[in-house]
């Protein structure tokens, strides 16, 4: 029996899932404060001089920082990295697919559950219902929640991922919220009674975290730092493009690679190191390569129990393969 494989595939049932190792820190899923996933990737991740520049110029302006490069450049990342540097707590993430509105993003009002309620509170009477209160049903999106005033004059970091994915229609409509920094929720706004209700934000995990909402608007009182990311599959409008500070990401050099693994994996051989860098360039010359597959391949590789040299050999040629074959 190979050590270092878990699954034996031979039909008979074992406990050899009690040998499986830690994750790679990348990969790890706990909830303890030590081992946040979010400060993780933020901690870890080595910006440029580059990046800097175009970060900092985002900060000053109050401008969106549109950013292109092709896949596992880390440009998600960097959202994480300035969020983690900067003390501006969780990055609010929406992720972008054809179907993906303007609206989605701001808020989200469940009128169903609502009427649902109130059916039930008809039929029990007794029974405590708060189908009145439209608040209850409203739950303010990743770009709503980042325009919410915080109090303290901190911006909110919001990561709008694979913008490019979009709906035409999506670029131009976010034109205006950034331009204004504020929204109605027409579903507060037209209630007589005015004044302020309280609804559930994107990050909000019970009743204390709901935020008030007066007359039905929202409007910002610090604009977020927000990452627009593209993989560049469509041209976004000019317009767009205008109000963007606007950065590209190249792949990272060896010396960077080399700092990028010294960041997520510590005690490897530095051999083995070099000679996988060394494979990967190789490899991206002629394809499209992920930092992660890198690190993928070298965790695997520095096990105590690691894979002989044909299944090595086999192993890589699928963790490495070029991202842009099928």
């Amino acid at each position: 029996m190979t050590d270092w494989k878990i699954y034996q595939g031979n039909n008979e049932q074992h406990d050899n899932i009690r040998r499986l190792p830690d994750p790679p820190p990348w990969r790890a899923f706990r909830q303890e404060k030590d081992t946040d996933r979010d400060d993780y990737r933020g901690r870890t991740y080595h910006a440029d001089p580059r990046q800097i520049e175009m970060v900092n110029a985002a900060l000053y302006l109050r401008r969106p920082l549109l950013i292109t490069g092709d896949p596992g450049t880390g440009k998600s990342s960097l959202a994480y990295a300035v969020a983690w540097e900067l003390k501006l707590g969780e990055v609010l993430r929406w992720s972008i697919n054809s179907r993906s509105t303007l609206g989605e993003g701001l808020y989200a009002y469940d009128a169903v559950a609502r009427l649902r309620d109130a059916s039930m509170a008809k039929d029990q009477p007794k029974q405590k219902s708060d189908f009145e209160n439209p608040g209850r049903y409203i739950r303010l999106g990743p770009l709503g929640t980042a325009l919410y005033p915080t109090g303290d004059e901190k911006p909110r970091v919001l990561l709008i991922d694979e913008i490019d994915k979009s709906d035409i229609d999506l670029p131009n409509d976010l034109l205006h919220v950034f331009e204004e920094g504020d929204y109605e929720i027409p579903e507060l706004s037209r209630l007589d009674e005015g004044g302020s209700i309280d609804v559930m934000p994107w990050d909000g995990r019970n009743d204390d975290d709901r935020v008030a909402i007066t007359g039905g608007r929202v409007r910002c009182s610090t604009f977020p730092f927000v990452i627009l990311t593209s993989n560049g599959e469509r041209e976004l409008p000019p317009a767009f493009h205008r109000r963007c500070i606007r950065l590209h990401i190249d792949s990272p050099d060896r010396d960077h690679l080399l700092r990028v693994v010294r960041a997520h994996m510590d005690r490897l051989n530095p051999e083995l190191v070099q000679q996988m860098i060394e494979d990967f360039d190789e490899r991206r010359q002629t394809g499209v390569m992920a930092t992660d597959q890198l690190l993928n391949a070298l965790y695997l590789l520095s096990r105590p129990s690691s894979p002989d040299a044909e299944e090595r050999e086999q192993i890589l040629q699928e963790i490495l393969r070029d991202l842009g074959t099928t």
